[in-house]
């Protein structure tokens, strides 16, 4: 049985990593809502691009422009969008174990993030190019991102570009999810609201507007648009899972010391009760000594 001055010791020792769990619970908690928020803000925005996408398909033969061509895959690009630090439960666990899917000799990887790195380090994977971005980027850092896999694309380097990333679904909810970024399909095209549809049966949802110059004109400049705002929207649900993701594991990390915590204060007060309970014992025995 531990002494009271070891259990006295733990004690103290598992209150100060409770504050620092807290602290960081409490930071995390922070930059979760903000991040949420960014995430969340943009989804509307993506939608109406979508939707002026599908008008743009139903008005042009889409299908020409490079960047909707689809072609055998010999070779695949993976983003692949981590954290830069630990301690967001199995955030990271679940992102990397499913780029085991991904064969070595036909797939290389762009890396967001350090702890991908470190794993595809490990791994011995190839890695075309590291990018490094703060913590909540702003659009025009990200474009990097998409302009580098886009060129790859174009030049035939790659004939897919697909994205690894945690999803973000609430607060307790991230999953990794790998999406097909290029080539751009007209299935991923089509994911637009078909509410807009107009009431003649056309599956146009932009039904009344005119895109100037032209249909195709307007095209050419959309896509790399779409792309660059895509990626970015990738990444800000990535930064809204991990702060989520941390928020709750040092809550969970928390939580778990307060309780531990309590065990050892009541299996102290039973050692330090007992030792008591010896001590009068042998007081009692050495005065009955005494006076018989």
């Amino acid at each position: 049985m531990a002494s009271t001055q070891d259990l006295r010791r733990r004690i103290k020792s598992i209150r100060n990593t409770a504050q620092i769990t807290k602290a960081m619970q409490m930071v995390a908690a922070s930059k979760m809502r903000k991040a949420q928020l960014h995430a969340l803000a943009g989804r509307p925005y993506a939608g109406l691009m979508n939707r002026v996408l599908v008008s743009l398909q139903q008005r042009t033969d889409a299908m020409l422009h490079p960047l909707l061509q689809v072609r055998e895959v010999k070779r695949e690009l993976v983003i692949v969008i981590s954290t830069d630090k630990g301690l967001a439960g199995a955030l990271n666990t679940n992102l990397l174990r499913e780029v085991a899917n991904f064969g070595t000799e036909n797939t290389a990887f762009v890396v967001l993030g350090r702890k991908a790195r470190q794993f595809l380090g490990r791994t011995r994977r190839e890695i075309l190019a590291d990018f490094e971005l703060r913590d909540a980027p702003a659009f025009a850092e990200t474009k990097a991102v998409s302009q580098f896999v886009t060129e790859q694309f174009l030049s035939g380097a790659v004939d897919r570009v697909s994205v690894l990333f945690s999803h973000f679904v609430n607060t307790i909810n991230q999953k990794p999810v790998v999406r097909t970024l290029l080539p751009i399909t007209n299935f991923e095209v089509a994911q637009a609201e078909t509410t807009a549809a107009s009431t003649d049966g056309s599956k146009d949802p932009m039904v009344g507007y005119i895109f100037e110059p032209n249909p195709e004109a307007v095209l050419d400049v959309m896509l790399p648009y779409y792309l660059q705002y895509q990626v970015f929207q990738m990444i800000l649900d990535a930064r809204a899972s991990e702060h989520s993701a941390r928020m709750v594991a040092m809550k969970n990390a928390t939580d778990n010391a307060k309780q531990f915590i309590k065990d050892l204060t009541l299996e102290y007060n039973k050692v330090r009760q007992a030792s008591i309970t010896t001590e009068l014992l042998e007081i009692s025995t050495a005065q009955m000594a005494v006076s018989g």
